[in-house]
């Protein structure tokens, strides 16, 4: 891969203003939500209202609004360009140094997916390229098995997923067109990126070179072949899990299967994660799970026998659930196959039928926080959890939410209820409370504690738990606030305190509430 070319190409996409919001701006939010869901008729539409016909032909407009929009049509959308149009959008590189990287053939018809991306981190907003394989707005087929892809939900949930605190090394484990190493090396001194398939990786490369990255090592190979002996601070993973039937006749996508049977792969990155993280170290992942008939059990229950086999610490949240019809149906669709076609009757019975074969009852879908202990004899913690109402406000994610709940754990591991009784509270700022009461009462029916940031909690409380929660301004002890509640609800103490320390802990864990320090 030419560096000067990649150089000529990034000052190009730079002047051109290629960013998100300029071509939310060209084509507006309706073109730009359509464009999400695969349709691309009003962004064409729209940018032909901006006085441009065809590819190639000027607006008479600002030259970046120009250049912008040639480079949205022929990469983002799928029209042929010009010549001229790629001379206007690419000056430095040309059309001759487009071709040389790959970027178009020689009837100026993209070869690749090139898009801007945009995300906010602990160090600020971000403004990055993705290179990536032709989706099916610009293909106008079903995705070949060799398909690299690009930014999709997936890699925005685990992007969010990721804590924003800096560790000496991560493992990016199936890195596909690379987004995750980029958003890594901002926290990282070093990056190992793997994959399985040889053309992800030459994506990634450019993905990397066109963002200036270099602190980024790509590796090819399956799973953790490719660092065999060595640990990690973090490792990151969008794993192939998409479930797939072992039939002739049903592809097989390498960007999302990863050649086993049911969810096998997410067991395998799960446990072998606890070879390849250094102790304190974390492993943030996303994947599927098999719920099974009494043979095979619950899903979630199924993911805990792994993870405490595998000697971790473990967060699980299943964020969707589907039947065995809806994820052959999401699934089928997402290799571009239209339902009612015979090609999706033939890829659904085969679906339905593998999953009827083994006993599967349901697919679960949601986030692993794994941890490597620091120490053999400290009380584990494994929580799992289902949570699908939408996530709170926080503008670089969940990571560090979760990875403040298990330091809350490991803070409160150390406490028995006699310790605890002695800690001072305070309430977390996104926290609020919500009552409700019938026309003329003194006293709420309803009394809810909401969570802001974190996962939006909402906790249905009594009066004593919310006068707990009211009085944690780190002044009272815990004890000295169940004392006086006591008094207050005219209860028995111990009662009291046997109903609220594991409410407490509960709240301290899921951040509403946290042990003031010094």
């Amino acid at each position: 891969m030419d560096a000067a070319l990649i150089a000529q190409l990034r000052a190009d996409l730079l002047d051109a203003g290629y960013t998100v919001d300029r071509l939310r701006q060209l084509w507006g939010d309706e073109a730009d939500a359509a464009l999400a869901r695969g349709d691309r008729v009003p962004a064409r539409r729209a940018l032909a209202a901006l006085g441009a016909a065809g590819v190639g032909m000027s607006d008479g407009g600002a030259r970046e609004q120009v250049a912008a929009s040639i480079l949205a049509r022929v990469f983002l959308l799928g029209e042929l360009a010009t010549d001229d149009a790629l001379t206007t959008a690419l000056p430095r590189l040309g059309t001759h140094g487009a071709r040389e990287l790959g970027l178009v053939d020689d009837s100026g018809r993209a070869l690749i997916d090139l898009r801007p991306y945009t995300s906010i981190d602990a160090g600020g907003a971000v403004q990055w390229f993705i290179a990536s394989d032709l989706g099916e707005v610009s293909l106008g087929t079903a995705l070949p098995a060799e398909h690299v892809l690009g930014v999709g939900g997936a890699s925005l949930t685990l992007a969010a997923l990721i804590p924003t605190e800096p560790v000496d090394s991560v493992l990016d484990l199936g890195t596909g067109c690379g987004i995750q190493s980029l958003h890594a090396a901002r926290h990282a001194e070093h990056v190992v990126a793997t994959d399985i398939s040889a053309r992800a990786l030459e994506r990634a490369k450019l993905t990397l070179a066109l963002n200036d990255v270099t602190s980024v090592e790509l590796r090819l190979g399956d799973l953790f072949e490719p660092v065999r002996g060595e640990r990690f601070g973090r490792i990151v993973s969008n794993p192939p899990f998409v479930i797939t039937p072992r039939l002739e006749g049903v592809p097989v996508y390498e960007y999302r299967d990863g050649g086993r049977v049911g969810d096998a792969i997410v067991e395998q990155v799960v446990r072998g994660a606890a070879d390849h993280l250094v102790p304190g170290g974390t492993a943030h992942l996303l994947g599927n799970w098999e719920y099974r008939d009494a043979m095979g059990g619950d899903g979630l229950a199924r993911v805990r026998s792994w993870i405490t086999e595998a000697g971790l610490d473990g967060w699980v949240v299943e964020r969707e659930r589907q039947s065995p019809a809806e994820y052959a149906a999401t699934w089928i669709r997402d290799g571009g196959t239209r339902v009612g076609s015979a090609e999706y009757d033939a890829l659904a019975a085969a679906w339905l039928d593998d999953f009827a074969a083994r006993g599967v009852t349901a697919v679960g879908f949601g986030y692993i926080v794994l941890r490597q202990p620091t120490d053999a004899e400290a009380p584990r913690f494994v929580r799992t959890e289902i949570i699908t109402s939408p996530l709170g406000s926080a503008p670089t994610g969940i990571g560090d939410h979760v990875l403040a709940g298990f330091r809350a754990h490991d803070r409160l591991a150390a406490l028995d209820d006699t310790a605890l009784l002695a800690e001072r509270l305070t309430v977390a700022g996104d926290v609020t409370e919500e009552r409700h009461y019938w026309p003329g009462d003194e006293n709420p029916t309803v009394i809810r504690v909401r969570q802001g940031g974190g996962f939006a909690r909402t906790i249905d409380a009594d009066a004593a738990l919310a006068g707990l929660v009211g009085a944690s301004d780190g002044e009272l002890t815990v004890g000295e606030i169940v004392g006086a509640l006591a008094d207050l609800l005219e209860v028995d103490e111990a009662a009291l305190l046997a109903q609220l320390l594991p409410q407490v802990r509960e709240l301290v864990v899921t951040g509403v509430l946290s042990v003031v320090t010094g």
